[in-house]
């Protein structure tokens, strides 16, 4: 007879759980559009020929926005399309057809112009959902047509918002919904698809998504029970997770004995003034710099004072930080890769190609310089596309084929 499960032990609110009371591998793959599901997409295959996806501590994928459109995607193909667990990585074939090739037919798409424009319809003027809404059934046919209790036991997947009514974390998973404060609630029928677009719904593109629940359904949150916490939750709207924590850190770093962090979040880069309409969103820009980099400081003096284990890798960085040889360079890395726009704009096969490819080789570099031992698989290094990397591609030509990628176009490419 199986063994009853543990019950999850709560730890301090300020700080993580002593090590021996920790358990597993947690992953954290960040928001940033398409860029960052191609660079999580490009992660994830290395994490898989290393055997860290297969491994039975691998306990947790926690995502935020563009992370969240990669993990939804992973876990209904471990759901549904792959055999697993499996006692060793997914065999490259099956990998290539049933996670890498369906992301990338999504990425090739632009899903955000088609759903902002239905906003400008006549009939939706006083609708302020309708473009989240578009995205979410969007997401629902081209991406995850799963509920959320059909995710996959191990490893759980969990889906981080942001909840506007009391500015926290909310998570979706298979067994539950909410936050600390507002509570908790079964997931039912909750398409994935759905928690995907209130993850993504990044400000001010997107409205917040509604969740339409009733406040007496969220049970056993914080917040005290009356009419404040009833009027909070009348309308609750969830907006992209990345306003809260864009690094997907929150349901990993206090509980699990190894935190891995794959971020693909945008650098703050210097510009000069232009005026008033510059100035407005650069304030908020700063502010926003300034939270993320906080965590980051945060995270890597833990790791190096060994409060918590495991490593970081960062869509800015380059190989040759890690001590390694190959990959971009670190100039490369920090003024074309990073720079490309995080948008649901349709992407090209140049930027797609570079982003896997910075992630597959960032992952293992990282791995193998901070955290060697959880390698279970000595797989050799296969790019996933060597003829957009040096040797194969010279920078400056992969460089000209990305020109203009970091540019939005407001009717889409």
């Amino acid at each position: 007879m199986d063994e009853p499960a543990l019950p999850e032990p709560e730890a301090p609110k300020y700080q993580p759980l002593p090590q021996a009371s920790r358990r597993g591998i947690g992953l954290c793959l960040s928001g940033g559009g398409y860029r960052a599901t191609l660079f999580h997409l490009g992660g994830l295959r290395r994490l898989n020929e290393l055997g860290i996806l297969a491994r039975d501590d691998f306990r947790t994928v926690s995502s935020v926005s563009g992370g969240s459109i990669a993990a939804a995607h992973l876990g209904t193909a471990l759901a549904t399309r792959v055999a697993w667990p499996m006692p060793g990585p997914i065999p490259d074939e099956v990998w290539d057809r049933e996670v890498r090739d369906p992301l990338r037919e999504l990425t090739r798409h632009d899903i955000r112009t088609d759903a902002i424009a239905k906003r400008l319809w006549p009939w939706n003027w006083f609708r302020a959902p309708t473009a989240v809404e578009t995205i979410a059934m969007t997401y629902e046919k081209r991406l995850t047509g799963l509920r959320l209790r059909q995710l996959p036991e191990r490893p759980g997947f969990v889906l981080c918002a942001t909840d506007m009514a009391f500015g926290v974390n909310w998570i979706f998973t298979r067994d539950r919904i909410g936050d600390y404060l507002a509570g908790y609630m079964k997931p039912e029928d909750f398409p994935l698809a759905r928690a995907v677009a209130a993850s993504a719904c990044f400000p001010p593109v997107f409205n917040p998504l509604p969740m339409r629940v009733p406040p007496g359904t969220l049970k056993g949150g914080k917040a005290p029970a009356g009419p404040a916490r009833d009027s909070a939750l009348a309308d609750l709207r969830l907006t992209d997770g990345g306003a809260y924590d864009n690094m997907g850190l929150e349901p990993v770093w206090k509980s699990h004995a190894v935190v891995l962090v794959s971020d693909a979040g945008g650098l703050f880069t210097a510009q000069g003034d232009t005026g008033l309409l510059w100035r407005i969103p650069r304030y908020q820009g700063i502010q926003e710099a300034q939270a993320r980099g906080l965590r980051k400081r945060w995270l890597i003096a833990s790791f190096i004072t060994g409060t918590l284990q495991g490593t970081y890798w960062g869509v800015g960085s380059a190989v040759s930080r890690y001590g390694r040889q190959g990959g971009y360079s670190k100039g490369f890395a920090h003024e074309v890769i990073a720079e490309i726009r995080t948008d649901l704009d349709q992407f090209s096969d140049p930027e797609a190609a570079v982003l896997e490819n910075h992630g597959y080789l960032l992952v293992d570099a990282a791995l193998r310089c901070h955290m060697p031992s959880l390698a279970t698989v000595d797989a050799p290094l296969r790019v996933p596309h060597p003829a957009w990397i040096p040797p194969g591609a010279e920078e400056p030509r992969v460089r000209e084929a990305l020109r203009g990628s970091d540019k939005r176009k407001l009717f889409g490419r």
